[in-house]
């Protein structure tokens, strides 16, 4: 049935988070070695990672009374997520991470049932459990508070993370997945499909042998080329076919089909869940909740502006040492508002409620999304179900292009 799981989670009901939560996002600006395929801002020189670690938890206390500008400061309305990303988190020591949740709980209200992830890559687990020796990296992990992995898998074969130039081998990825089972029942995985001589049988290996860990959570993004990015160079020189938009179509269905039949809550287009294992953090991003970035290229959300952080690691340093925040702002307009939440709606499972776009934009922008909403919806790739606007199974490929013609650009 189409709206099966659609109709357990209802737009009112369904959020993973409060009401009035807070996200806290940091951002760990430093990998072991580049990806092919990645554009987010990190460096692979650790020479500053001290005085970042040190910056970044001087920029929580900046942050401090902003944050209780978004009325989170009140005793119900505390941080429920506190997500470490990059780069590569897990190159920090555990007692770097533990400096950094430290400074948080000193300067904020915190939920107690918080959810703290950090990501991490393969080849740092299995490297940190070696060296622990006697106690597992992963015990040392939740030993801190935290509560939730995400581990940047992306494939279980060889050929493929050498093609991506991941830092880890096949081997790794399975021994760390081994490992963090027994610690962690909390964990997601990335997984990478539209690869280039990826099989529709391979992406199904890959999915299966993720399966067989039992992990409760995935994302699974198709292979893009960013532009400045050493996969577009090998693309452009001929070394590596460029993915096909059919197999990543191919691959998209495949996915769906295989998780959903395991159980798995298709809630966001990227991102697939057991019941109570959603990714609070990103859910934030998604349901419009307002969130605080910490970090070079971090970004910030407080409902009617959005800011960022200066990608660059040196000005970003120099700018914490002055005492000033780095950063842009950027006050959003009613058709941004709306734009953006047409855009994370039509991607989740919450869709975009009607009855929010007359209240909170208006009747023009409601019958604007009515008249261009209609060619979709005869060819089935859009629904509406108690007042909620979806996109059908055949529109979820198609989700971002079809928000794209959505878009309210000539209102004011």
């Amino acid at each position: 049935m189409e709206t099966s799981n659609l109709q357990l989670y209802s737009h009112s009901s369904t959020s993973p988070l409060g009401r009035t939560g807070g996200a806290l996002y940091i951002h760990i600006p430093f990998c072991k070695q580049a990806c092919h395929y990645c554009d987010f801002h990190f460096s692979t020189s650790m020479k500053k990672k001290d005085d970042m670690v040190l910056a970044l938890a001087k920029e929580i206390q900046m942050r401090k009374s902003e944050f209780e500008l978004l009325d989170c400061s009140r005793s119900y309305n505390k941080i429920e997520t506190i997500y470490f990303g990059g780069g590569t988190p897990s190159v920090l020591q555990v007692s770097e991470l533990k400096f950094l949740i430290d400074t948080v709980y000193e300067n904020y209200k915190v939920s107690k049932n918080v959810e703290i992830t950090l990501e991490a890559n393969p080849d740092d687990l299995t490297e940190l459990s070696l060296q622990a020796q006697s106690r597992s990296i992963f015990e040392d992990y939740r030993d801190i508070g935290i509560n939730r992995l995400s581990i940047g898998i992306q494939s279980f074969f060889e050929d493929d993370l050498k093609m991506m130039n991941r830092a880890h081998n096949s081997a790794e990825a399975m021994q760390c997945l081994e490992e963090a089972t027994k610690y962690f029942d909390n964990i997601s995985i990335d997984l990478i499909y539209g690869v280039p001589n990826m099989s529709n049988d391979k992406w199904k290996q890959n999915i299966e042998t993720a399966l067989s860990f039992g992990i409760p959570h995935i994302s699974s993004y198709a292979l893009t080329v960013e532009p400045k990015t050493a996969l577009k160079k090998l693309i452009q020189t001929g070394k590596i076919a460029a993915p096909r938009d059919e197999v990543a179509a191919e691959h998209f269905v495949i996915l769906v089909e295989m998780l959903e039949a395991k159980g798995f809550i298709h809630y966001e287009l990227s991102n697939f869940g057991k019941e109570d294992y959603f990714s609070r953090n990103n859910s934030a991003y998604w349901l419009g909740k307002k969130y605080i970035g910490i970090g070079p290229s971090a970004h910030s959300y407080n409902g009617v502006s959005r800011s960022w952080n200066i990608s660059n690691n040196s000005i970003y340093l120099k700018s914490i040492q002055d005492d000033k925040l780095p950063n842009e702002l950027e006050i959003l307009s009613i058709s941004d508002r709306y734009n953006e939440y047409i855009m994370t709606g039509l991607r989740t499972i919450w869709g975009v409620s009607l009855d929010k776009i007359e209240k909170e934009f208006g009747l023009d922008y409601l019958s604007y999304l009515h008249k261009q909403a209609r060619k979709f919806l005869d060819d089935d790739l859009l629904f509406i179900e108690n007042g909620i606007l979806k996109p059908t199974k055949k529109g979820k490929f198609l989700t971002d292009g079809i928000a794209s013609d959505l878009f309210y650009l000539n209102l004011e």
